[in-house]
C-alpha cells in the first residue's frame, strides 16, 4: 500500500492488489475480507456489543482498518484482526449456541468415545453433529 497526497491531509492510499482480504496466522487457510470486518462492525453495533466488548484501542483498529486499508499485508494486523473478530464472534453467540459449544459438544465427544470403544464404529460422525450436541445441551 502507498501514501500519496499533501501535506494538508488530502491523503489517498494505492494499493497493487485489490481484493481486500487478509490472511491470519492463527488459523491457517482463514481468509477474510475487509467487507466482512465491516459487516461484524454493524452486527455488534446492531445488537449493542460493539462498545461494551470491545476497548477503546480495538475499536479504532477495526474503524481503522475498514476506512483506510485496501489490502492487509502485515501478518501481525492480520492476527490482531483476527483476535478482535473472535471475540466479537463469542460476544454475539447466543445462550443455546454457548451451551452447545461449552455442554453439548464435550458430551457428544465422550458419548462418542463410548459407543466407539462398544465397537460402533459409525459413533465417530456423533462427536461433530451439531444437532446431536444441541440435543444434549438441551437435556442437561
Amino acid at each position: 500500500m502507498k501514501l500519496s497526497g499533501s501535506r494538508r491531509g488530502n491523503f489517498k492510499f494505492h494499493s497493487k492488489t485489490p481484493e481486500g482480504t487478509f490472511s491470519s496466522n492463527l488459523k491457517p487457510g482463514v481468509s477474510v475480507s475487509l467487507g466482512k470486518l465491516a459487516e461484524f462492525k454493524k452486527a455488534a453495533l446492531r445488537r449493542g456489543i460493539w462498545f461494551r466488548t470491545l476497548n477503546r484501542v480495538e475499536r479504532g483498529i477495526i474503524d481503522l482498518t475498514v476506512r483506510y486499508v485496501d489490502n492487509i499485508k502485515s501478518s501481525r494486523l492480520a492476527n490482531v484482526l483476527t483476535a478482535i473478530m473472535e471475540k466479537l464472534q463469542t460476544a454475539m453467540e447466543s445462550m443455546a449456541d454457548k451451551l452447545v459449544r461449552t455442554v453439548g459438544l464435550p458430551l457428544a465427544r465422550k458419548i462418542s468415545n463410548i459407543a466407539i470403544s462398544w465397537g460402533n464404529h459409525s459413533a465417530s460422525k456423533w462427536a461433530d453433529d451439531r444437532g446431536f450436541a444441541r440435543y444434549l445441551a438441551l437435556l442437561n
